[in-house]
C-alpha cells in the first residue's frame, strides 16, 4: 500500500499546492494528514485543497488543530494567530476538524502527531532511545510516523522504527521547501518539494494574519535557522 504523509501544513496553501502536485503523480492509495493543518494563515484554503485532492484521506489531530477548535484568550502572538485561524473556518470545516483522530492506523503503520500518547510530546532527531521507547510502549505497529517538531528523520529505537514526515508548511530543515513522506508497503521515502517561497510569503502576508513573519515565516522560510540548534532546543523542552 502506498501512503503519502502530509504533516504540519500550518495553513500554508502555496506549499500544499506544490506538494499535492507531486502526491498526485505518486498515486498513493491514501493520504494521511498528520495534524497541525489549520493553525496558520490559510486554514480554510488548505482544507479545501485537501478535501478536493481526489485521494482518500485520513486525518490526525494536532495540538494546533485542537487550539483552533478551542482558541486561547491570551495575548501571546501565537494565540492571536490561532484566533485568526479559528475565525476563518467555515462551519462545515470546523465540523471536519472535530472528526480528526488522535492516531490513525493504516497500511501496517501508526500515524500520530507528537507521539501515540500525546499530540504535544516531542520526539526529535536527538531524543535518547529510551525516551522514544517509553513513548511507544504498547504500540503494536513496527513503524510509527510522527511530526510536531517540523524536522524529518528516520531512526530506530528498540523494536520500533520512527519516521518524522517533516513539515509541509513550516519546516526547520535549514532550507526553505515543503517536506513530507511517501510510504511503499511501510518503507519510507522522505520527500522535499521546491516551490516559489517568495511568492508564497507574499500570499501568506496578504491574508493579514497577525505576526506571521515572526511566528511562521522568518526562521522557517526566509532566514532558516540551524536545524541542529532547533533539534537541541526541542529536545531540551521535551
Amino acid at each position: 500500500m502506498r501512503i503519502a504523509a502530509l504533516y504540519d501544513i500550518h495553513g500554508n496553501a502555496p506549499a500544499l499546492r506544490a506538494v499535492l502536485d507531486e502526491v498526485r503523480a505518486a498515486a498513493p492509495s491514501l493520504v494521511v494528514v498528520g495534524g497541525d493543518v489549520v493553525a496558520g494563515p490559510q486554514p480554510s484554503e488548505v482544507l479545501d485543497l485537501l478535501v478536493r485532492c481526489g485521494i482518500p484521506l485520513r486525518w490526525v489531530m494536532g495540538n494546533g488543530d485542537r487550539e483552533v477548535l478551542h482558541p486561547p484568550d491570551g495575548d501571546a502572538p501565537f494565540e492571536h494567530l490561532i484566533r485568526f485561524a479559528a475565525q476563518r473556518l467555515r462551519p462545515d470545516q470546523r465540523a471536519l476538524v472535530e472528526t480528526f483522530e488522535p492516531t490513525v492506523a493504516a497500511g501496517g503503520l501508526l500515524f500520530c502527531h507528537g507521539s501515540p500518547r500525546s499530540d504535544e510530546e516531542r520526539l526529535t532527531r536527538v531524543s535518547p532511545d529510551e525516551r522514544i521507547t517509553a513513548a511507544l510502549a504498547g504500540v503494536r505497529q513496527a513503524v510509527v510516523v510522527c511530526g510536531h517538531t517540523h524536522q524529518q528523520f528516520d531512526r530506530r529505537a528498540g523494536e520500533h522504527r520512527v519516521v518524522n514526515a517533516g513539515a509541509v508548511g513550516m519546516p526547520y530543515e535549514g532550507r526553505a521547501g515543503a517536506f513530507w513522506a511517501l510510504f511503499d508497503d511501510g518503507e519510507p521515502e522522505l520527500r522535499e518539494t521546491a516551490y516559489d517561497v517568495q511568492a508564497a510569503v507574499d500570499e501568506l502576508r496578504a491574508t493579514g494574519a497577525p505576526d506571521v513573519d515572526a511566528i511562521m515565516l522568518r526562521e522557517s522560510l526566509l532566514e532558516p535557522v540551524d536545524p541542529d540548534e532547533v533539534a537541541r532546543y526541542f529536545e531540551a523542552g521535551a
